[in-house]
């Protein structure tokens, strides 16, 4: 899929502020993960322009717009702060009959601290933990599942993997996905491993 800089730049401000997490947002965008990673450290790097296909030289650079231009684009930016880059291109150039690149208006606002920071820096994940688990019972994941059951209603899978094996220690399906929940299924768990006190798992 080949995108503008303005529309990876509105991705990335769109996944960085998603409540629904990076994986479930890039899937409703149909975006692989492996693409935006690069967009996204490419413009961790080097901004807007990291996001640019190419190093083209505009015939119009954007430092060369009258300073009577970029001050319109500020006070437009300012009085519509919910509005892109290159939204704010468009509204220009409809509204005002002066022809500007989103690139120019990012880079604009930018010089002048109005480019608001991601809501928080995203990492990629791993494929695997950096400090493997040695021997069982060394570390345990909790997990819950849940599912609908017709004619029953919702239903949770309480689980306890140990690491290491893969195995599952305990289960239980509960009605309900709370932490005395999670804390019964984890003591039951220990139970069965028969661990002291002293060689709980993480």
């Amino acid at each position: 899929m080949r995108l503008t800089a303005a529309e990876k730049y509105e991705l990335i401000q769109s996944v960085t502020t998603s409540e629904l997490g990076v994986k479930k947002t890039l899937e409703e965008f149909g975006i692989p993960k492996s693409s935006f990673y690069k967009w996204y450290k490419r413009y961790l790097e080097k901004g807007y322009d990291g996001l640019e296909k190419s190093k083209r030289i505009s015939n119009r650079q954007w430092n060369s717009i009258p300073e009577s231009q970029q001050n319109l684009v500020v006070e437009i930016a300012l009085e519509y702060p919910e509005l892109s880059s290159r939204e704010l291109a468009y509204k220009i150039t409809d509204e005002q009959g002066i022809y500007i690149s989103e690139s120019s208006v990012y880079r604009i606002l930018k010089k002048r601290d109005l480019i608001p920071a991601p809501n928080h820096i995203l990492i990629e994940a791993s494929n695997e933990f950096k400090d493997k688990t040695q021997f069982v019972h060394q570390m345990w994941q909790t997990d819950f599942t849940y599912f609908k059951i017709i004619g029953w209603g919702w239903y949770y899978l309480s689980t306890i993997l140990d690491d290491y094996s893969r195995y599952i220690i305990h289960w239980e399906l509960c009605d309900s996905m709370e932490a005395n929940d999670v804390k019964r299924t984890v003591e039951t768990a220990i139970n069965k491993a028969k661990l002291k006190s002293k060689a709980k798992p993480k």
